[in-house]
């Protein structure tokens, strides 16, 4: 026995020294290891317990091999065996102290991390040139590192696909997942089950030894209950890179199909993708019924500059819940609707419903016909309704039982439904829109008024829609500084401020909300089929000092008053919806002398713009020229004469709509009737002479809902029009029902009679007979259809019958007969008709060469048809 000396011990210690080192470096790997893989099923532990042994029996071999090139092929004494020895244990000390230098790992070390590799030596001597041996890298901690954390607690991580999900690492997989609530996250791929390990603040991680991604689902224990899904973040972005650069250039003319709530099938995986615009946000979160509406454990990830942030929720579909949470710049958190969501909770709750349309279309023949004649030359009387009010307390799907069956038999053409996108106050009427994209939930889904617009168009009833992109209310959960700055509103507070209404305008400079606003006009159009769009407030947005005063308002880049962004806006909606649906039309609600509301987005002006492209423009002069005439007494009338004869100086200027709508029979102006002077057969008389008249006039005719049967109160959106007026046992129910009649009557013959409607936009088609008739408030004109074929209108609105009136006529004509007089004894008139032919005689007068007498009813207007 060689005995011991000091030296000997030194050695020793120092051998134990570097082996204790090397030895807690690979306890703290294989702890790390154990932690990530702990209660994992015995193929994973059979696996790590495999490559543990590998690494020992190679570093053994190594050691051996190390000592056999330090020690002589024969050992002839002790000292040799000892010197040997002493040069061996020297340098592995030297090695071990460096290697273990190399090998200290952070407690947390992010995945993306590269760790030192140990060189592991395995099998016999290489040759002297052979490649050295293949690199076995050292597990990393699979847990999220501070920094990543920290962003997503805060709901401000732009890129959480490259955090979370199954990421390949050095060592195997990492797999992470971050589930606010749950108890338990435990990833099944085949028959391997790992439960992952808790990193608290419902962070869970874990290390796999696995060579590849496999396809995997996450067991997500909580009290009560396991959900087994798909992992979210394993999926690639569901939204395309074409899509993308639309949006980014402001042309993306179907936005709805690329933002917002999208059920669809993704990488094989049934789910939705979301998607919202919040490029200020510095992160967004989906919150909803599916994670108790705490958005931080659903994360959406930037898509770069565009601004578009996306997330694939695989496992969510039709009838969920969810809104955007939206970490603003500052750092606070808001809660908003999504923008283009197509279907919303019924007001006063405000959330967004993921939705997809399953309702089969039945409108095909009316579709197929719609673009065969223009708006211009064709019928168009338009029946304006407030779906909510018009019989309280109807669906959609119960509206479309009652109202075509209604407005056929009143023999309207149209109908235009006063706005039916989302609002939140039913006292605005749906003038103050939260949910551009979605249908009012208080009266049904989304297919429910699909349903109901195609019912009126199997009707034969075309539908037109009030849309209103003048302006949007402050509401704190909707587009209002929607991701923490002005986004949608235009970043000048004197611009963004609506003046009159308390609500916020758009910014149509910036390409985004144009197209956002495009885009809405379109997707009403071939989504819902809606056959036009009556743009409100046109004249609010054309004028930078809408109702401002001075200093209110800065002048445009020429120094004029007028907004050129709105402009352009209005002008590329009117030509994208013109492009994309045939056969639609559009009308301005517009009440100056703007030039070239209805002219072509091409055709320039003389004041150096071109038109803005619409095909309607609402009359506003005629329509209060005409009420203010009627309201007069009959004695009075003849000094306000010109009031009815004053909208054929500019009847051509545009293409025009006479209106009398919801706007004239609230808030103090009275109904219609009430307007009227007189008891109440003088009433309901001059308000029959006005129909006749306004039938007659050049341009469509729109007529809001209880008109129709003079409806004596004001209308109110709480309860509608008044029916009870048309029971049988009311009663004046005869009166009101001889009103609807004739109503109904004006429509027939009008839709029947050319000359009333085929050249409305054409001076051809007019001529007046008498015009300064003041002095008996007589109006008697001419309208003509393409073959030349007259009508002839007189109106009376005297109190008195006119016999034998002379009227100048074409000399053409052989003969007339009376083809509609709404004195009428069935309308509740006196009955002072002409029942027999009337022929000319060749008596010049008014010019013409042949005249015809005529008896003028008292409060009337009389239609004459060659015979």
């Amino acid at each position: 026995m060689t005995p011991r000396t000091p030296s000997d011990d030194s050695k020793k210690s120092a051998e134990e020294n570097s082996a204790a080192q090397e030895t807690k470096a690979a306890k703290r790997v294989k702890k790390a290891a154990e932690t990530a893989v702990e209660k994992a099923a015995s193929p994973a532990k059979k696996a790590a317990k495999k490559a543990t042994a590998t690494k020992t029996t190679a570093k053994k071999a190594t050691a051996k091999k190390a000592a056999a090139k330090k020690t002589t092929a024969k050992k002839t004494d002790a000292k040799k065996t000892a010197v040997a020895k002493k040069t061996a244990v020297a340098k592995k000390t030297t090695v071990a102290k460096k290697t273990a230098a190399k090998k200290k790992i952070p407690a947390q070390k992010t995945a993306a991390r590269k760790a030192t590799p140990t060189k592991v030596t395995a099998g016999k001597n290489p040759a002297p040139n052979s490649a050295p041996p293949p690199e076995v890298p050292v597990a990393v901690s699979p847990a999220v590192d501070a920094g990543d954390r920290e962003r997503l607690l805060s709901g401000a991580h732009h890129s959480p696909h490259s955090v979370l999900g199954a990421h390949p690492v050095p060592g195997g997989v990492a797999f992470r997942a971050f589930r606010p609530y749950a108890l338990s996250v435990t990833v099944v791929a085949g028959d391997l089950r790992a439960e992952l390990h808790d990193d608290g603040d419902g962070f869970f991680s874990g290390l796999l030894p696995l060579r590849e991604v496999p396809a995997y689902r996450l067991l997500v224990a909580y009290e009560g209950t396991v959900q087994d899904t798909e992992d979210a973040y394993r999926f690639l972005p569901a939204l395309g890179d074409l899509d993308l650069h639309l949006i980014g250039e402001g042309r993306h003319e179907q936005l709805w199909t690329a933002l917002g709530a999208q059920p669809m099938t993704h990488q094989g995986v049934t789910g939705t993708r979301f998607t919202v615009w919040a490029p200020n946000a510095r992160g967004v979160s989906l919150a909803g019924t599916f994670n108790f509406w705490d958005g931080t454990g659903y994360p959406m990830r930037s898509l770069g500059s565009s601004g578009i942030w996306e997330l694939f929720v695989p496992g969510i579909g039709e009838g969920e819940l969810y809104k955007f949470e939206i970490t603003r710049p500052d750092g606070s958190r808001t809660l908003r609707a999504d923008p283009m969501a197509r279907r919303t909770e019924t007001p006063p709750n405000t959330s967004s419903i993921v939705d997809a349309s399953h309702h089969e279309w039945g409108d095909e023949e009316w579709l197929a016909r719609r673009a065969d004649k223009s708006a211009h030359e064709a019928p168009f009387s338009v029946y304006e309704i407030h779906l909510p009010s018009w019989r309280p307390g109807l669906t959609y799907r119960q509206l479309a039982e009652q109202l075509p069956a209604y407005v056929k038999d009143l023999g309207f053409t149209h109908v235009e439904l006063m706005p039916v996108a989302e609002h939140p106050f039913g006292g605005s009427w749906g003038y103050q829109v939260t949910g551009f994209y979605a249908p009012t939930a208080r009266l049904g889904t989304p297919d429910d008024f699909k349903y109901l617009v195609d019912a009126l168009h199997q009707a034969g009833i075309g539908v037109l829609m009030d849309w209103v992109p003048a302006h949007f209310p402050r509401d704190d959960w909707a587009l209002a500084e929607f991701d923490g700055r002005t986004l949608y509103e235009h970043e000048d507070p004197l611009r963004a401020a609506h003046p009159d209404w308390g609500t916020l305008e758009f910014d149509y400079g910036r390409h985004e909300v144009r197209n956002f606003l495009v885009a809405n006009a379109v997707y009403w159009c071939e989504e819902f089929h809606i056959d036009g769009l009556r743009v409100d407030a046109v004249a609010s947005m054309l004028y930078l000092d809408y109702s401002r005063e001075p200093g209110q308002w800065l002048p445009n880049e020429h120094g004029g008053r007028e907004n050129l962004d709105a402009v352009a806006f209005l002008q590329e909606m009117n030509a994208t919806v013109y492009r994309r649906v045939p056969g639609v039309v559009t009308i301005a609600e517009e009440s100056t002398a703007w030039d070239g509301v209805t002219r072509a987005t091409h055709h320039m002006g003389p004041g150096g713009f071109g038109g803005l492209g619409f095909g309607l423009k609402w009359n506003m002069g005629w329509m209060h020229d005409s009420l203010d005439y009627m309201t007069h007494e009959p004695v009075h009338r003849k000094f306000h004469h010109h009031e009815m004869t004053f909208s054929m100086v500019y009847a051509y200027s545009e293409n025009y709509v006479l209106p009398i709508s919801h706007d004239e029979v609230v808030h103090g102006k009275r109904a219609l009737v009430s307007k009227m002077p007189g008891d109440w057969w003088q009433q309901r008389a001059n308000h029959r002479a006005y129909l006749g008249f306004m039938w007659a006039h050049p341009g469509k005719q729109l007529l809001f809902m209880g008109q129709e049967f003079a409806q004596g109160a004001e209308w109110s959106e709480a309860h509608g029009p008044d029916w009870w007026l048309l029971d049988p046992a009311y009663g004046a129910e005869a009166d009101h029902r001889g009103v609807r009649d004739l109503v109904r009557d004006l429509n027939t013959v009008y839709r029947a009679t050319p000359p009333l409607w085929q050249l409305d936009t054409e001076p051809s088609g007019f001529e007046w007979v008498v015009g300064d008739a003041a002095e008996d408030n007589v109006f008697a004109f001419l309208r003509y259809d393409t073959e030349g074929v007259p009508l002839l209108s007189v109106s009376n609105f005297s109190p008195v019958v006119r016999h034998d009136y002379r009227l100048g006529v074409p000399d053409t004509v052989p003969a007339w007969h009376e083809t509609l007089n709404t004195d009428a004894a069935k309308y509740g008139g006196s009955d002072v008709t002409n029942p027999d032919p009337i022929k000319p005689e060749p008596q010049g007068w008014h010019g013409r060469a042949a005249s015809i007498r005529v008896t003028l009813p008292p409060l009337a207007t009389v239609w004459l048809r060659p015979a």
